[in-house]
């Protein structure tokens, strides 16, 4: 893979390099990060060639973005592509402690803020109206809906997705594409349902999905990644290591991993080790043989860990590697390889 190459949303003039950072991490993400450390891994991503960054406002409550804002704010705008989400509302704690304790839904010592999740018209605008301030930058390149969805939100979901239809939710979206504070619209979900669901609401340019077409789980190939392909719906693959198990922590979708899961990620290992291909660099790479897919986002915490992800995306797998992992069963068989 070749960090320099660029794959062009179908809708837009907008080209994403095939490699982005996910910055989840800056926001301190199950643990404390540094702010230097912080800084040091933004600028080795630049120094060696990154220049796609996804973070939300969400990533310790705005923390994320004002790391990234620092990191980025020197730079020409038009070197680095920058995405951010909204359908939730930073706002100030009444007692200024920070977040709701210690660790707040996985935040390690975060701003003294909490979420208020708004889908609304009134909402979307006010979110990125922040979002910009924390950034330090005058347009977002890609703006997701973040977490919509039936598995978030449960019984509440038809109320959060009636504030982006009735609500006004989407036409926010589109204003905003249209005025130019956006160039590109989409949703930034682990269901790829939802966003097939969006697809019928609003013409949408880009969507981040994490977790659903991986290495280690190919749910959303048919019909739907095929239908993005066809009506020119980039897709951006996230959770690439399906929250660390391609990578050997036995965690999937956030928690501990079921053993029938277990299994099938045992399995592949097998295949990697016959063929002296590291498991997480075949699960870096898989994704973007899919034509709907434009950009894979890794997200690491510090430099040591950014050069690891590096060394697995340059990494040559041959073409049976990918053969033998069909032949077992292990990927779905019309999954596009290289």
């Amino acid at each position: 893979m070749n960090l320099s190459d660029r794959r062009r949303l179908p809708r837009t003039d907008l080209a994403l390099p095939i490699l982005g950072l996910g910055c989840a991490q800056m926001g301190g993400l199950y643990r404390s990060s540094p702010l230097a450390e912080s800084l040091e891994t933004a600028a080795y991503a630049l120094e060696a060639g990154i220049r796609y960054f996804d973070t939300a406002p969400y990533y310790g409550y705005g923390r994320s973005e004002h790391r990234l804002g620092a990191a980025l704010c020197d730079l020409p705008r038009d070197e680095i592509i920058v995405s951010t989400k909204v359908g939730r509302l930073i706002r100030a704690n009444a007692d200024s402690t920070r977040g709701a304790g210690a660790d707040a839904n996985g935040w390690a010592d975060p701003l003294p803020f909490h979420q208020v999740y708004d889908y609304s018209y009134d909402g979307i605008l006010r979110s990125v109206e922040d979002s910009l301030q924390r950034l330090s930058l005058a347009r977002i390149d890609i703006l997701y809906v973040h977490d919509i969805g039936r598995v978030t939100h449960g019984e509440k979901h038809d109320h959060y997705w009636g504030q982006l239809t009735t609500g006004g939710g989407f036409r926010a979206l589109g204003d905003l594409r249209r005025d130019g504070r956006v160039t590109a619209i989409g949703l930034g979900v682990n269901e790829w349902e939802v966003i097939r669901d969006a697809m019928q609401e609003i013409d949408l340019d880009c969507s981040m999905l994490a977790g659903r077409y991986t290495l280690l789980e190919q749910t959303s190939l048919s019909p739907f990644l095929d239908e993005c392909a066809k009506r020119g719906h980039a897709i951006v693959a996230a959770g690439v290591f399906n929250s660390g198990l391609l990578v050997g922590n036995g965690k999937f979708n956030y928690a501990d991993a079921p053993p029938e899961i277990l299994a099938r990620a045992e399995a592949l290992a097998a295949v990697a080790k016959d063929f002296a291909v590291d498991l997480p660099a075949a699960a870096l790479q898989f994704p973007l043989a899919h034509p709907a897919v434009v950009s894979v986002v890794t997200g690491v915490r510090t430099r040591g860990q950014l050069e690891t992800n590096l060394a697995w995306f340059a990494a040559d797998i041959p073409a049976d590697f990918w053969q033998a992992l069909k032949a077992r069963g292990l990927i779905h068989p019309a999954a596009p390889v290289f």
